[in-house]
């Protein structure tokens, strides 16, 4: 299963070891906010519509940091941006910790919305550009997989300090741990060397140079906006599944924190299952066949997870298979949306068509809060999260099958040679 680990170079392995690091402490601190939402309502007197607001906040400004960090990995490097992105959602989570009112909260998560989206566009082409051809799959599906590991930490951390702490008080410091991955950065500026570039050739795409709009050129534009409409998709499923879902399962299922985490703990390790699964099948039938199957999968274990009338048990059972699912498309879009772009564009196309989703999906959360007004908060996520994953299969079949594609490192202005680590 990971014997492609065994065939990669040392600066491989380095760059898949930070990258799988960094996400995974990305994953961390965002997810911290999912978990501690019914606190969250509780301490700022939050209706459901004002705290599906302040999930959707972030998600728009992650896109926005996903676009712009793309466009200066570009320029200046996706080693250097994955640096300041890393730095800059750690220190805007932990102030988050500090929040008096729920409009202070709203704005700093607003904050650390930009440097979440920044760090997965920045990672994600340093990935690619690093990794060889037959294992690119194979390896961004497994660095996708650290989402899970970070998303099981904020439930560990947050399960204990519920624990131990009064309610009011462990939300604050759940938030103020969230300031570890800066360390994260020792490793990262030791470890990683910037990919090699040449010269842009003459014949080279005109969009190379043309910034954050690059993107939007005519040899590109259908391209971005299929891709934009499948992060649409892939984004609006899973954020409107998982950023209710703890709610949910407080709410209607009336379990306590320490049963919530438990149910919790049987979706995350099956994300983890999933992109490992994923990253099995993604080099071998492809990209469009994998993440087509994986979304029909979705939309049929979503409508029977929320709508059957399943006991607490039978939903622990069954939250296996949808987070096993959920996993296999995000796990493959890394890979997808590298090879959709040229070498100048990649970081900028990248970051766009995987955080515009975020943009468009920020409605999701804030939708399941307003539907949930006048129905039970578990129907309105489930119709939204089946709607969502059915746009992915429409996407993905109008996208070119990009398996096995070399990708070119001409045309990125920052730099002519690797830079050696120290």
């Amino acid at each position: 299963m990971f014997r492609w680990y065994c065939e990669i170079t040392p600066p491989e392995r380095k760059t898949f070891w930070s990258c799988f690091g960094g996400w995974a402490l990305d994953a961390l601190d965002v997810q911290m906010f999912s978990i501690a939402l019914p606190a969250l309502i509780a301490a700022f007197h939050l209706d459901k519509s004002q705290a599906g607001l302040i999930g959707s906040v972030t998600l728009v400004t992650s896109a926005l940091g996903g676009w712009i960090a793309g466009a200066l990995s570009d320029r200046y490097g996706r080693v250097r941006i994955l640096q300041l992105t890393i730095l800059w959602f750690s220190v805007f989570t932990f102030l988050c910790a500090f929040a008096q009112t729920a409009t202070q909260l709203f704005i700093l998560k607003g904050l650390q919305g930009i440097g979440f989206g920044g760090e997965w566009a920045a990672g994600a082409v340093l990935m690619a550009e690093m990794i060889r051809p037959e294992h690119r799959g194979k390896v961004m599906a497994t660095v996708q997989s650290a989402w899970a590991v970070g998303w099981g930490g904020s439930v560990l951390i947050y399960t204990a300090l519920a624990y131990w702490l009064p309610a009011e008080i462990a939300w604050r410091v759940m938030f103020g741990v969230g300031l570890l991955p800066a360390l994260f950065l020792v490793y990262v500026r030791r470890s990683l060397a910037e990919p090699a570039r040449k010269n842009p050739r003459p014949d080279a795409p005109a969009a190379a140079a043309a910034g954050l709009f690059g993107i939007f050129c005519p040899a590109v534009l259908r391209l971005t906006l299929v891709g934009s409409l499948l992060g649409v998709g892939a984004h609006g499923g899973y954020y409107a599944l998982m950023t209710w879902l703890p709610t949910f399962l407080k709410t209607e299922r009336q379990l306590s924190v320490l049963s919530t985490g438990g149910y919790l703990a049987v979706i995350i390790v099956a994300f983890w299952c999933g992109c490992i699964a994923s990253s099995q099948l993604i080099d071998r039938i492809g990209r469009r066949r994998n993440i087509t199957l994986f979304a029909v999968c979705c939309v049929i274990t979503v409508i029977g997870y929320i709508f059957l009338p399943l006991t607490n048990s039978q939903m622990l059972v069954m939250g296996f298979p949808l987070g096993f699912f959920a996993a296999g498309i995000p796990a493959s879009l890394g890979a997808l949306f590298n090879e959709l772009y040229p070498a100048g564009i990649r970081g900028t196309g990248v970051g766009f068509c995987y955080n515009f989703g975020r943009i468009a999906s920020a409605a999701f959360p804030w939708l399941v809060g307003r539907m949930s007004e006048s129905m039970p908060i578990g129907r309105a996520i489930g119709i939204d999260a089946a709607l969502a994953y059915s746009l992915v299969v429409v996407a993905v079949l109008a996208l070119p099958e990009t398996k096995g594609k070399a990708l070119e490192t001409v045309g990125a202005p920052f730099s002519t040679a690797a830079r050696k680590p120290r």
